[in-house]
């Protein structure tokens, strides 16, 4: 059996060159899309070591402030 050439979709026959023309347009258009940013990123004004968890854990500040005060 030779391979079809054209394929039936919503009962209409569609060349098969035609369906993979139409779907390299569709994967080019969301290739170019351009996803809108969620939200505004901004500077971090914390210090350098408390920028990560791991650094806040390394060096924990909470406990520099509560001994300096009592």
């Amino acid at each position: 059996m030779a391979n079809p050439k054209c394929i039936e979709v919503n009962g209409r026959l569609v060349p098969w060159r035609e369906l993979l023309k139409r779907r390299k347009e569709q994967l080019a258009t969301v290739a170019k899309a351009e996803q809108p940013v969620l939200f505004a990123l901004r500077e971090d004004s914390r210090p350098v070591a408390e920028r990560t968890a791991a650094d806040r854990y390394r060096e924990p500040s909470l406990l520099a402030f509560l001994t300096r005060e009592g």
